[in-house]
């Protein structure tokens, strides 16, 4: 068997079925956003880790290093907002081919504390290798008190699904650096590549629905509406029913997808 047989999630459950079960202070393990920890009385330890490696998560000469450090950073803020949470510390290990320009770290770190200013968190150490191609393996601990945590596991019979902003921009960003040429407005453009580009973590939302008290099960669409709605469905054991004409498409996938003859809603849900 290949691991392509399995597929990311598959090998991830294969790889909790090779550890023991997690001791008593581990809350919540392998398989949800974050893992979250026990490590005080009054607050729960929450930790992430996300990796960007160059010709799989970007393409070097589509990217500033700027918007490279930014994008890192958001996507392991979003787990922590996906919880309810607060991010604190980061560590971050860079693995650079020796002939990179000086200046890509300095703009890769400017973009880096930009984001982490944002979300009121502090870089606090790591890492730094060589290697033939740019690695950034970026870890982050956060904290979120007991009663405001939210799992993928909650999800009842009867919640309403929802999302926060609309969908499918991102996907249309990926076809347009693909170098898919597109017939489209300035703007449609220029959004569908920063939302692929530059993510905005729901830091905010995530934390204000984690203490409305209201709010039964949640996640981050990193993998896709459908992707990760299945992800809760799997933790809750309840099914979804989604109306097509409810799902919030955003203007930009909408107007690329046209272009290039394909469906916007099919981007929105799976994108």
């Amino acid at each position: 068997m290949k691991i392509r047989d399995l597929g990311e999630f598959g090998l991830i459950n294969r790889i909790a079925r090779l550890l023991p079960a997690p001791p008593s202070d581990v809350v919540v393990g392998i398989g949800d956003d974050v893992a979250v920890l026990q490590a005080r009385q009054d607050k729960y330890l929450l930790a992430t880790c996300d990796i960007q490696i160059e010709n799989v998560h970007f393409l070097a000469d589509r990217i500033t290093p700027y918007q490279l450090g930014r994008r890192i950073v958001a996507i392991n803020v979003s787990d922590i907002a996906a919880m309810g949470g607060s991010p604190d510390w980061a560590l971050v290990s860079l693995a650079l081919p020796k002939h990179q320009q000086i200046t890509f770290v300095d703009d890769l770190y400017r973009g880096m504390q930009e984001q982490m200013e944002a979300a009121a968190a502090n870089i606090v150490g790591g890492n730094i290798s060589g290697a033939k191609d740019i690695v950034i393996d970026f870890f982050l601990l956060g904290n979120v008190a007991p009663q405001h945590l939210i799992r993928r596991n909650g999800a009842r019979q009867g919640d309403l699904i929802m999302v926060t902003g609309t969908l499918g921009d991102s996907r249309a960003g990926v076809e347009l650096i693909r170098g898919r040429r597109a017939d489209v407005s300035e703007n449609a453009h220029k959004v569908a590549i920063q939302r692929h580009l530059t993510p905005r973590p729901r830091l905010l939302q995530g934390q204000m629905l984690g203490h409305c008290g209201k709010v039964h099960a949640m996640a981050d669409v990193s993998d896709g509406l459908l992707g990760d709605l299945r992800h809760i469905c799997e933790a809750s054991r309840v099914g979804a029913e989604l109306r097509a004409q409810d799902i919030p498409v955003g203007d930009a996938c909408l107007e690329v997808a046209a272009a290039l003859g394909t469906d916007g809603l099919e981007w929105a849900l799976s994108g």
